[in-house]
């Protein structure tokens, strides 16, 4: 199995990578107008960077987000303990 700083270096990858490519197909549409030269085909390649971007950056925020869930609920729960600690003193 991955551990876990392998798993984060490969989320900063994918991270990385997504917004790579979206930006790549930002670049095609309002700088080198790929859409207006190529017609159809022109919006497609500029769809298909800004799609493979997006889908790189999903599993990365989602992992992200249940670690700070996790990271959140590990903290409550020992603000619950430290606060019956101090009522039964």
């Amino acid at each position: 199995m991955v551990n876990e700083r392998t798993l984060i270096r490969l989320l900063k990858l994918s991270i990385i990578l997504g917004l790579t490519l979206v930006a790549l197909g930002y670049y095609l549409i309002s700088y080198v107008h790929l859409p207006e030269k190529m017609g159809i085909t022109g919006i497609i390649i500029c769809a298909v960077f800004f799609a493979f971007g997006l889908l790189l950056l999903i599993p990365a925020k989602v992992y992200l987000t249940m670690r700070w869930m996790r990271a959140e609920k590990k903290d409550n729960m020992q603000k619950t303990t430290r606060n019956k600690n101090k009522h039964t003193v």
